[in-house]
């Protein structure tokens, strides 16, 4: 795909994820031990041949920023092309915030002009996946698409968590003729999975379109207004696809990961999801400890008992502590005697000895960043 280039857009400013969210962009929420979100679309545009990616951020990029650094983990940090980060900025005649992803898109437009590429696939920050882009962009050049958006069939998402999405219908050619996003009824269960793949010329005339008329948004302000007039087909993806749309979606996806197929498909496949490398020494058991169907990244050391859960990298699991159902993140430590069930701890967390904190598997208790308890 060395005539693709790629555009990651972040998300706005929300507290979705709850305490997860209020210092940090979605995007740059940890993920499965050692991951950030953004790692895997940047990994798999990266895997499939994109080497010219610009990233817009907007709403607390600093950990972003300090996370995806130059691009060297992703093999970006080149003198011709590379990773690209967008900020917003002040200017005299704009507060700097964009007011939607079509806005994001045109305000940093040069990097499109500047480009020399075909085509462009976009795709979101937030989303756990391991994908191919080659044949999704095969079948958009074989239909003369105007756009090509990536589907899935969401029947394994509750009605709830589909009401969320962007629901899609199309015929036998997969030329999409209803697009509902966010519908209170959803009419199928297929849905966008926000990555989309258009011609960078048409890309520059659709935003400059836009935004002359007012609008802001690239879904609704541009596909839903032009179905009936583009060529707006889907592309069907199968695999284990899963948004960070709400803090429920979030927990279930990292416990997911302790099943090995998920496992095996995510992060064993010989696509390789890259991220920011740390160095730290391997986890230490002592005798005492006690792990069961877990995860445990660089760094732990662990003397209580650990089940069903994922521990970030340095977390440490005192002696005599019970630990189920958990995903504990960077840097915290676990007191004796602690018993805990259905909890997310952010960073740097300290629980004091003695202590029991049960949430439930629907909505697990949550502890913010540097929190002492």
């Amino acid at each position: 795909m060395k005539s693709t280039m790629g555009i990651i857009l972040t998300d706005g400013m929300n507290n979705r994820l709850k305490e997860l969210s209020l210092e940090r962009s979605i995007a740059a929420v940890p993920f499965g031990g050692k991951y950030r979100a953004i790692d895997f679309v940047l990994s798999n545009m990266v895997n499939s041949g994109i080497i010219n990616v610009g990233v817009i951020t907007q709403y607390n990029i600093r950990s972003l920023m300090d996370h995806l650094g130059s691009g060297k983990e992703w093999d970006l940090d080149r003198k011709n092309e590379g990773l690209f980060i967008f900020p917003p900025y002040l200017s005299e005649f704009g507060t700097g915030w964009y007011k939607g992803t079509a806005d994001a898109m045109y305000n940093n437009i040069t990097f499109l002009e500047r480009s020399d590429e075909e085509y462009v696939l976009i795709g979101q920050g937030y989303a756990i996946y391991n994908m191919d882009y080659t044949p999704m962009l095969e079948q958009h050049i074989e239909t003369g698409a105007d756009i090509t958006v990536c589907c899935r069939d969401m029947s394994d998402f509750s009605i709830e968590d589909q009401k969320r999405m962007g629901i899609v219908e199309f015929d036998e050619n997969k030329r999409i003729y209803n697009f509902m996003e966010k519908p209170l009824k959803p009419k199928s269960s297929i849905a966008s999975m926000g990555v989309y793949i258009v011609k960078r010329t048409f890309l520059i005339d659709l935003l400059q379109d836009s935004v002359s008329k007012g609008y802001s948004e690239f879904v609704t302000d541009i596909i839903l207004r032009q179905l009936d007039t583009l060529k707006i087909y889907a592309y069907m993806f199968n695999g284990y696809w899963r948004p960070f749309s709400t803090i429920q979606l979030y927990y279930r996806t990292n416990m997911e990961l302790l099943n090995p197929k998920v496992r095996q498909e995510l992060l064993m496949d010989r696509r390789k999801i890259f991220t920011k490398v740390k160095d730290e020494p391997p986890a230490k058991y002592n005798s005492e400890a006690k792990v069961r169907n877990s995860i445990i990244a660089d760094g732990c050391i662990i003397e209580g008992e650990v089940e069903n859960s994922v521990l970030f990298r340095g977390v440490r699991v005192m002696k005599g502590a019970k630990i189920k159902d958990c995903l504990i993140m960077q840097g915290s430590e676990v007191g004796p005697d602690v018993d805990m069930q259905y909890c997310i701890l952010d960073k740097a967390v300290k629980i004091s000895a003695g202590k029991v904190l049960k949430g439930d598997s629907e909505w697990p208790l949550i502890v913010g960043k540097k929190v002492k308890v």
